[in-house]
């Protein structure tokens, strides 16, 4: 299961007008994909990988490489009758 979702393109390259495009490849018959999205400064979400593969959820090499957000923002595509919930947990810096 990969948990982040995959990177489709990066509409013109280098120009900060524009997103990063989040698109939801399809899924295998007979199941659904989900889309985790983790979002914080690099160590934030390493320590958020690190949890959950502690709680046996996710392996970490089933997640992909850090990507940078770029200062034009990210863009998700949704799919008809997708629903969308947000969890907001603060962390204890070092």
């Amino acid at each position: 299961m990969l948990c982040m979702p995959y990177l489709v393109s990066l509409a013109r390259r280098g120009e900060a007008t524009s997103p990063l495009l989040l698109a939801n490849p399809q899924a295998q018959p007979g199941r659904e994909r989900l889309r985790h999205l983790v979002i914080g400064s690099p160590e934030g979400v390493r320590g958020a990988i690190n949890h959950l593969h502690l709680l046996q959820y996710a392996e970490q090499r089933e997640w992909s490489q850090l990507i940078t957000i770029p200062p034009s923002g990210i863009l998700i595509t949704p799919e008809q009758g997708e629903v969308f919930s947000l969890l907001r947990r603060d962390r204890q810096l070092d």
